[in-house]
């Protein structure tokens, strides 16, 4: 009988692994684009944002370009290895008897 481990409850959110996603294959997005990566509005993007900075999984970068204010987001090493842990315990759901 296969045990499955527990899939983490800070990314198992539609929107925190859509955003990790994204970031996995960048070296760093902002704002905006993952807004419209994710299909949220700004407040939810927001929310999601902090719960993985607070757990480490995500660091954000606030700053300036010229006057406007500009947000990027960059995956941290302990996301990534969140990230890389999350997907092979999914892939326990997904292929059970392998």
């Amino acid at each position: 009988m296969t045990t499955f481990q527990e899939l983490d409850p800070v990314i198992h959110s539609r929107i925190r692994l859509s955003i990790l996603s994204v970031l996995i294959s960048v070296r760093e997005a902002d704002f905006i684009y993952l807004k419209e990566a994710t299909g949220t509005t700004d407040g939810n993007l927001s929310t999601h944002l902090s719960k993985l900075e607070q757990a480490g999984y995500v660091k954000i970068t606030k700053g300036f370009v010229g006057k406007k204010p500009r947000t990027t987001c960059s995956i941290t090493n302990k996301g990534k290895d969140a990230f890389s842990k999350y997907v092979k315990n999914l892939e326990q759901f997904i292929h059970p008897c392998e």
